[in-house]
């Protein structure tokens, strides 16, 4: 039956065009990722199944043939709004209802989930015991119809996987279990933090499992995000998380360890990080690490010029009557080339909405807040120097996260320790465990926790005029670890 369905997933997804894709949002699970998902389940009887966007059934199939292992009974309920994988879902899910012989029940919903859950929510009922889900990815507008309907019911959230997730944990009875396939994105930043409040404040982490790349779980749709596998219970008590991994969706190469819920949320930490560690050694900051950015008289904000609001300021070069406006285009090579050519101007002309939001001359450190998904690291620094270009005051572009002391620039000694830090490998490695997408929010940065003033300031001496390789900066962190 596998086999079949991959087939039938494969027919199905080639009928849908492009833009009608978009529109759905959606990308049909694999039968491997399928089978796995339901065998993360606690199986009692009956069992009362939600599937939200099920396209052509593989997880309520899925579902159902371990339900028919295990000898239980099933009514499901499957809501796709598309009425080509409708088709297709109404055939699979009627071939088990004939070899289930009464003990499997399947209805189809061809109407929109997040209306009919609504209602259902409001009515105050919790008919689901168990919730399987590979929701649609699309962001939801702020102004939107659904944007306004989720409010109803306490959720906040900006994209319709999470909305789905949201939902399905709100239909779950009591010791209900959810299995989601879902993006990492999630997991931390400020759009997601009202989102990840809900689960677990109405959840336990059972199990995470992780892709260990990034284009395998979905490889037929070539899809890049990185995706995980969340399984949650509702009203349980949060006891210790077990995070598995495989090289891809067909689950070769599978471990998995155990970790206790501190390890996975920080309970101080406001933000509600959901972090992902691998090993028992991810679990632990670097011992010199032990100060906020407030402890340390620095401050993180994103940068202040947004440039398509200031357009008819644009300049191509620096003239006596403008600012220098960089981007991170303006790096390679850790190197500043500015004025560069580029769609993108180099200055902005004087004016009142620009001035307000220039910074003296000085030194600074910029991170990116967007790397491709090519770049070796995470998160990628430059240290801005007050002698990189003579202006007595420097627009930040956008796409630039800013430290920097009160809008002011940073002693270089310091500059050159942040930066240095900030590009290390043990630093990166650290990172990730709580970031699974390529951009790097403020946020992000302020919940971490760094050297000491005096460390960076000793680091920064040690790396000035050092080779900026990435063996360097390992071997500079190193002996600030060991000193």
């Amino acid at each position: 039956m596998n086999l079949v369905l991959d087939q039938v997933r494969r027919e199905a997804s080639n009928l849908l065009d492009q833009p009608r894709r978009a529109e759905l949002g959606q990308y049909m699970t694999p039968s491997s990722i399928a089978e796995f998902m339901a065998g993360l389940f606690s199986y009692k009887s009956p069992a009362k199944l939600l599937d939200a966007g099920a396209g052509v059934g593989s997880l309520t199939a899925a579902f159902f043939e371990q339900a028919l292992h295990e000898k239980i009974s099933v009514s499901s309920d499957a809501w796709e709004i598309d009425l080509i994988l409708g088709r297709y879902l109404q055939t699979t899910l009627d071939e088990y209802v004939q070899v289930g012989r009464g003990k499997i029940k399947a209805k189809i919903h061809a109407a929109d989930f997040i209306e009919d859950a609504i209602f259902t929510i409001q009515s105050g009922a919790t008919p689901y015991s168990h919730a399987i889900l590979n929701p649609p990815y699309k962001k939801i507008n702020s102004h939107s119809n659904h944007r306004q309907l989720l409010r109803l019911v306490g959720i906040e959230t900006v994209n319709l996987y999470s909305a789905f997730v949201a939902l399905a944990v709100l239909l779950l009875e009591e010791s209900g279990e959810l299995v989601a396939i879902i993006p990492r994105s999630f997991c931390n930043g400020v759009y997601y933090k009202p989102f990840r409040h809900l689960i677990l404040s109405r959840c336990a982490i059972r199990q995470i499992h992780l892709f260990d790349t990034r284009n395998q779980a979905f490889q037929d749709d070539a899809v890049l995000q990185e995706n995980i596998i969340l399984h949650l219970v509702k009203g349980e008590s949060q006891n210790t998380v077990t995070v598995s991994t495989s090289r891809d969706g067909k689950f070769a190469n599978y471990q998995q360890a155990i970790f206790a819920a501190e390890d996975i949320v920080k309970a101080t930490d406001n933000e509600y990080f959901i972090r992902i560690p691998t090993t028992l050694k991810d679990t632990h900051l670097p011992r010199f690490c032990t100060h906020t950015l407030d402890e340390i008289g620095l401050t993180v904000s994103t940068g202040a010029m947004v440039d398509f609001r200031l357009k008819e300021y644009w300049c191509d070069a620096k003239t006596p009557c403008s600012a220098p406006l960089i981007y991170p285009h303006h790096y390679a090579d850790g190197k500043l080339t500015w004025p560069k050519l580029h769609k993108k101007p180099n200055a902005l002309q004087h004016a009142n909405l620009v001035s307000k939001n220039l910074m003296p001359n000085g030194h600074y450190v910029l991170v990116k807040r967007f790397s491709s998904k090519e770049e070796r690291r995470r998160l990628v620094a430059y240290h801005f120097s007050s002698s990189d270009i003579s202006a007595e005051q420097i627009g930040f572009e956008n796409h630039w996260n800013v430290f920097h002391i009160n809008k002011q620039g940073l002693e270089e000694s310091l500059a050159i320790g942040l930066t240095t830090f900030l590009n290390s490998s043990l630093l990166d490695n650290h990172f990730r465990v709580f970031s699974g997408h390529t951009q790097v929010n403020a946020t992000d940065l302020r919940n971490m926790r760094y050297p000491s003033l005096e460390q960076l300031q000793a680091l920064g001496l040690r790396a000035k005029n050092q080779p900026n390789d990435q063996v360097t900066i390992d071997q500079l962190l190193e002996e600030l670890v060991t000193r």
